[in-house]
């Protein structure tokens, strides 16, 4: 035999029928009942349990997280302003370290089951590249446990700060993933500025864009049609994604449903959170329409709000609750958007638990699908490219 071989018995792929699943070279090299386990270099029993693919975060913040800093009472405002110019102020007071602080949350995805994170990091005038350092120095330490996505985020505004697009384009060369933007028209105030910097940068880097759009209603509908006007005109489809999307959450469903359509035309992919304080993008209106859904956890008990565990069966309960979904077919497709869902989104090889497929895994007690992610277990079993990464909702080592 060439190369380490494992197989896992008794597993119930996707909560299918029991069958066995063999691992060659980090890939699924085959699915179906083997009675020979002498052959393999280790046999894990999976005693009928579920195996899912390894869940994508798709939409957070590693760099803001407050994890294991003590009780942080919440300060900023209500609004958005408040909450930038709140965790500016706070990241400096409270000597934030984005490295301690990105890893500590990185290992809490990955005992999570989580093997691919799309993470937000700050660029801006104050901080400078420090997060993305920090966050890039997590990717490095943890590149065989977990993918991680650094998308360059101007938090504090683009064209508003001064020598931020510098800090991006500098950012970018160092080896951020995604151009990320935010609000082009409450943010900036320059809708067309700041959607010819994103895209100008995408085009010089090759990279993909994840543009935060908070705007509601008819301000976040006009900066969508802006971002799909774009889109087509660079031939960026499948390469775009929009976060939060609250516009296609607006009292006019007609409106939303043209916006819907033009996505699906221009291949953009929307991320959420299932955010309970704003409306949202509905699951069906974008799965009729071909829309590529993905979710995250978005901050992590951070300077925003206290609250998250960055565990991302458990958002797919509130993907779920948000759109009052109770059919264990409507709870599966909102696991599917947060598996394949995110790594279409995020551009994922391999992704799946197929044959040929990255043996990025993970294991639950539940007698469904459904019923995994309503109950949300401790994780079995967390795989990635076919080594045991996590055990019992823990990661193999320490955090720091």
């Amino acid at each position: 035999m060439n190369g380490r071989q494992i197989i896992i018995k008794n597993v119930r792929p996707l909560g299918k029928q029991t069958t066995d699943l063999l691992i060659k070279n980090e890939y699924i090299e085959a699915v179906g009942k083997c009675s020979d386990v002498c052959q393999f270099d280790e046999v894990i029993d999976a005693k009928g349990a579920i195996l899912l693919p390894g869940l994508v975060e798709a939409h957070t913040h590693l760099d803001k997280t407050l994890l294991g800093m003590g009780w942080r009472p919440h300060q900023a405002g209500s609004t958005l302003r408040d909450k930038i110019e709140t965790e500016r102020r706070l990241r400096r007071e409270w000597k934030i370290d984005p490295y301690r602080q990105s890893k500590r949350q990185a290992i809490l995805s990955l005992g999570n089951g989580s093997t691919a994170i799309r993470s937000h990091v700050d660029v801006d005038t104050e901080c400078g590249i420090s997060g993305f350092n920090g966050v890039a120095r997590t990717r490095d330490d943890l590149r065989d446990m977990i993918d991680i996505q650094i998308v360059a985020f101007p938090q504090s505004g683009l064209l508003t700060r001064a020598g931020t697009y510098d800090l991006m384009d500098q950012v970018l060369q160092k080896g951020a993933d995604v151009v990320g933007g935010l609000d082009p028209c409450s943010i900036d105030r320059d809708p067309k500025g700041h959607l010819d910097a994103i895209f100008g940068l995408a085009e010089k880097y090759g990279k993909p864009i994840d543009i935060h759009l908070h705007e509601l209603a008819e301000l976040g509908a006009f900066s969508m049609e802006l971002i799909i006007e774009r889109t087509l005109a660079h031939s960026m489809q499948g390469k775009v994604t929009i976060s939060h999307a609250f516009c296609l959450g607006m009292d006019n469903r007609d409106k939303a449903k043209s916006l819907i359509d033009a996505l699906a035309k221009a291949r953009i992919h929307i991320a959420t959170v299932a955010t309970p304080y704003r409306p949202v993008p509905r699951i069906d209106d974008l799965k009729d329409a071909g829309v590529i859904l993905c979710a995250g956890s978005d901050g992590i008990q951070d300077c925003w709000g206290p609250y998250g565990n960055a565990d991302i069966l458990e958002r797919a309960m509130h993907l779920a609750l948000r759109n009052n979904h109770r059919r264990d077919e409507e709870i599966e497709y909102a696991l599917w958007c947060c598996t394949f869902g995110g790594a279409l989104a995020l551009n994922l090889s391999n992704y799946g638990i197929s044959v040929g497929s990255k043996a990025d895994l993970v294991l639950v007690d539940a007698e469904t699908v459904a019923h995994a992610v309503v109950s949300h277990p401790v994780r079995k079993l967390v795989m990635k490219s076919g080594k045991v990464v996590a055990r019992d909702g823990l990661y193999i080592k320490e955090a720091p």
